[in-house]
């Protein structure tokens, strides 16, 4: 997938701007309150949304998030500002294509405490 800027000179700054306008459908907040960087997005085992009326993008989403991944990574991923991607996966949770939760906690994911505590005091004394 390229960029939205690709091909886009440098006087061309004005121009930068509708490609996003025109993934979002002109929305510039997203509608979901709570999508951090860290929420993590994964793609739902129902049917998948039609493909039908989805931007490029929406479905890239989708088959990045097989795999849970945090709003960050996906927007990374696919190369678009974050508040674009938050309205991008708002679309996608209303359509119940994907469901996101908060991060797991160092305990929730079975990780010694103890053990992290040394690799970080090892760090700090490098």
């Amino acid at each position: 997938m390229s960029h939205w800027t690709e091909g886009l000179g440098p006087d061309d700054a004005d121009g930068s701007l509708v490609r996003p306008y025109t993934i979002t459908r002109g929305r510039t907040v997203p509608e979901r309150e709570g999508l951090t960087l860290i929420t993590m997005v994964v793609t739902t085992d129902r049917d998948q949304p039609p493909a039908r009326g989805l931007e490029p993008e929406h479905r890239a989403i989708l088959e990045r998030c097989r795999v849970p991944a945090a709003v960050a990574e996906i927007a990374a991923a696919l190369d678009l500002p974050v508040s674009v991607t938050k309205i991008l996966i708002g679309d996608l949770i209303a359509l119940g294509g994907v469901t996101t939760r908060p991060p797991m906690t160092a305990a929730q994911a079975g990780l010694d405490r103890t053990l992290l505590r040394a690799v970080r005091d090892g760090l700090e004394q490098l």
